[in-house]
């Protein structure tokens, strides 16, 4: 016992903290289980689904959007449009067979020109809704250029809800220089379960969606 005293004690400052030195990898080898609420729970991001485009008139997703989660972020890689469009989205809570959600948003952005001319920061009226069903804009014109791929993340509240209306807000950025922060509502109590993504005209030529439950 003189000895196991002696190791416990030269493990703990004169204060009663353990020292560092006290754990090792060895020290955590019988361990079985951890005791529930011994960790903080929330956070961790489940990637549930990733859809790519290839010349696609709309990306879709319509399964896993549930009571499972209370948020969803759906994240946007190098999105590519055919034809000079913009990006936009829209909800449904029929399973995708429309896409007609009522939604009140507010839209701005910021910009810096790529010869430096000018910069700024602005709200965009032809892009906010007012309990409008139809598709919400999350970012401007997208040119077909190369380097007009466009990435960014939506973030959809608690869609499964059936007292609450659907909160929404997504960061979107265009490689040529303008930034823009959408953020809204869909108008119902009935639960979101679909969402489509699409540009206003022509289709998405490149680029991945991936949908993500968070915990």
């Amino acid at each position: 016992m003189g000895t196991i005293t002696r190791t416990f004690a030269n493990n703990i400052t004169t204060s009663g903290v353990f020292k560092p030195t006290a754990f090792n990898n060895a020290s955590f080898d019988n361990v079985t289980a951890v005791p529930s609420g011994s960790l903080p729970a929330g956070g961790n991001m489940v990637l549930l689904s990733t859809q790519t485009a290839s010349s696609s008139a709309s990306i879709s997703f319509t399964s896993g959007i549930d009571s499972t989660y209370k948020e969803y972020m759906f994240i946007f890689n190098n999105i590519h449009a055919s034809t000079s469009s913009k990006f936009q989205m829209n909800f449904s809570t029929d399973g995708g067979s429309n896409y007609n959600v009522t939604k009140t948003s507010t839209w701005f952005y910021t910009y810096h020109e790529e010869d430096d001319t000018a910069t700024g920061l602005s709200y965009s009226t032809p892009n906010d809704l007012a309990q409008s069903t139809s598709y919400q804009p999350l970012h401007t014109f997208i040119e077909t250029d190369d380097d007009e791929a466009l990435s960014g993340y939506l973030h959809l509240f608690d869609p499964s809800s059936t007292t609450y209306v659907k909160h929404y807000m997504s960061t979107l950025n265009k490689s040529t220089y303008i930034q823009a922060f959408v953020a809204g509502y869909g108008n119902t109590t009935s639960a979101i379960n679909a969402i489509d993504f699409k540009m206003s005209s022509g289709n998405i030529d490149a680029g991945t969606i991936q949908m993500f439950g968070i915990l």
